[in-house]
């Protein structure tokens, strides 16, 4: 761990973790609107029309896949081929982030790959516990495939209560580092919040984290507003080859958690990216924006700073060390809803 005390740091009270600065908070009656809001007044375009089909991929074509190889899963859910060994960043494969599967946020496509053709995994990363990042079923249907779970303080101890294997968990502060294999991993901070319930709000820490491997260097973000800890991370850690950046989800009301496009360009230079692919978007209805909104408006904003951007389809393969820019693959089945919305498609540069 570092021992700059300059360096972000979270605050901890003994039962509760806090972030470096103290989040805005919402008054009673405003907390209300938002959720009633957002469960009795979305517009229609927080979701596609229908669910859409995305590729299948098999154990077979992983296993031939080279290194530095990065499939989208989903939402913040990754698999990485590093080093020769897999890599799951915050695993979410049931129907629904929610602690239900009979209400909460629905997925707009299949997983493309079930847990159990995944082949063997050497760590789940896991950047907090929200239910759109940790879904428990996936967790303990992984534990068996699964070598190490990697995960910030507190979150370790949720995973050995659901019954994983303690000498599989490695839980880390901000700024400590762990190795595995010919990789390394540093917890690095975010600006978020953690809670599965009623009665355990921040009592895990949350965190983004730094890959790096032989061949390159990636930056994923979890969760988090924008904060100057971004510039921190580049300092300490960059420059990344490529950062998986949350956008998505964003809202004017909760500006404290959750970055809006242009805070998460600017996150990417911040921690001295390369290329930016965005990420916690195109699974789950999570917000009020259009469920397209963050690819457009992050195309848009890459376009006019020169920024590369990449946005490959759910399951296309991603050379990390090469990226291509990818496809505008949303844009086929958003076409309706964008012209009612009077959105002009920006084209990649």
């Amino acid at each position: 761990m570092s021992n700059n005390s300059a360096l972000p740091r979270y605050r901890f009270d003994g039962k509760q973790y806090r972030n470096t600065q103290p989040l805005p908070k919402s008054g009673f009656k405003e907390t209300v609107k938002i959720f009633w809001d957002f469960f009795f007044n979305k517009p229609s375009n927080t979701q596609p029309a229908a669910p859409f089909e995305v590729k299948k991929l098999t154990q077979a074509e992983l296993l031939a896949a080279p290194d530095n190889s990065l499939w989208r899963l989903g939402h913040s859910t990754l698999l990485l081929k590093l080093a020769g060994e897999f890599y799951l960043t915050d695993p979410v494969f049931s129907e629904r982030a929610s602690p239900f599967q009979w209400m909460g946020p629905k997925r707009f496509h299949a997983t493309p790959i079930g847990i159990e053709q995944l082949p063997p995994i050497k760590a789940v990363i896991l950047s907090h516990d929200h239910y759109d990042h940790l879904d428990k079923a996936a967790v303990k249907a992984l534990a068996a495939n699964t070598q190490y779970f990697i995960t910030p303080t507190g979150v370790g101890d949720l995973l050995a209560k659901w019954g994983i294997k303690e000498e599989k968990i490695r839980q880390l502060d901000w700024w400590q580092q762990t190795e595995l294999g010919a990789l390394t991993l540093v917890a690095t901070p975010s600006q978020h919040f953690s809670g599965r319930g009623l009665g355990d709000g921040n009592q895990r820490l949350w965190c983004s984290w730094v890959i790096k491997a032989p061949q390159c260097r990636i930056f994923f973000s979890g969760d988090s507003g924008y904060f100057d800890g971004f510039k921190a991370i580049g300092e300490q850690h960059g420059p990344f080859d490529l950062t998986l950046m949350e956008t998505g989800a964003y809202d004017p009301k909760w500006p404290g958690v959750h970055m809006q496009p242009k805070e998460s360009l600017q996150a990417h230079l911040d921690v001295q990216g390369q290329w930016l692919l965005p990420i916690h978007n195109g699974t789950f209805d999570l917000a009020m924006h259009a469920w397209f909104d963050p690819f457009e408006q992050i195309l848009a904003l890459a376009n006019s700073r020169q920024v590369a951007l990449c946005t490959p389809a759910m399951a296309e393969r991603l050379d990390i060390t090469a990226p291509h820019k990818g496809q505008p693959w949303w844009r086929p089945l958003a076409k309706e809803a964008m012209a009612q919305s009077g959105i002009v498609a920006n084209e990649p540069s």
